[in-house]
């Protein structure tokens, strides 16, 4: 933690360098129910235009720091993008397109720690503001706002990231995403394990007065100096911003790029 958010002066770098934020992969995807609900007013143009259950599926990460430390404050603010794609690659029928693509900008205040939590060193504090969208009009835009606050705590090989987050609320006849959060849920909590260049992570959230969640599963495993095999399972509602409020269950097999 203390080399990916430069929470220390041997890891500090100065401003505007990029550093990798989430994962930055690329994995070949088979989803066995495909959500087409939101694609059918479109069929009547193109009837043959059915989803795929195959498609590439890759995420782009990064950030950098704007401000180290500004008024002499304990704090550096690191503006950071993730943008997620989804590809119907294989899907000649209908043109190959992308599916969906996910757009996520983010603005942070981290405050660097040292404290002991209940076994756990506490390393960092995050209040964060996000926007997520899918960058479509019509019945096909996605889109919300939130603002949150994250913990990164750390015990020798494993790391926690815990995070709650509050929506901003938007008028009725221009949310675009009814009711996200019962199936998104209030936070989440991504744990990882790393053992001789293996990482095994696990996200979860859950909203329990709707019952509504999902988990994702990955490990990665070393084949090369800046590059991994992949294997991603995920179970649970919004793999992608379209299909926030269906479950669907995908398998993923590809690689993961560190720099």
């Amino acid at each position: 933690m203390a080399e990916h958010w430069e929470l220390d002066e041997a890891s500090k770098r100065g401003t505007f360098y990029f550093r990798p934020h989430r994962e930055n992969y690329l994995v070949g995807t088979y989803n066995p129910d495909p959500n087409d609900a939101p694609y059918r007013p479109f069929r009547l143009i193109n009837p043959d235009a059915e989803l795929s259950r195959g498609e590439l599926a890759f995420q782009l990460s990064f950030k950098l720091k704007v401000a180290e430390k500004p008024a002499n404050l304990p704090v550096d603010v690191w503006f950071g993008y993730t943008q997620r794609s989804f590809w119907q690659a294989g899907n000649q029928e209908a043109s190959s397109p992308f599916r969906e693509t996910n757009y996520q900008p983010e603005l942070m205040a981290v405050v660097p720690t040292n404290l002991n939590l209940l076994g756990l060193r506490l390393r960092f504090l995050n209040l964060g503001l996000e926007h997520q969208s899918n960058g479509q009009g019509s019945l096909l835009s996605r889109s919300w706002n939130r603002v949150y606050l994250q913990a990164g705590l750390e015990k020798d090989d494993f790391e926690f990231l815990v995070r709650a987050w509050k929506r901003f609320k938007e008028d009725a006849d221009e949310d675009n995403n009814p009711r996200i959060t019962d199936y998104l849920g209030h936070g989440d909590i991504v744990g990882t394990y790393r053992w001789n260049g293996h990482e095994l992570s696990l996200l979860m959230r859950h909203n329990f007065n709707t019952d509504k969640g999902a988990a994702q599963l990955g490990w990665a495993f070393p084949l090369s100096e800046r590059l991994k095999g992949y294997v991603q399972v995920f179970s649970g509602y919004g793999y992608s911003l379209i299909d926030y409020n269906v479950s669907q269950r995908i398998l993923g097999l590809g690689v993961k790029v560190s720099y």
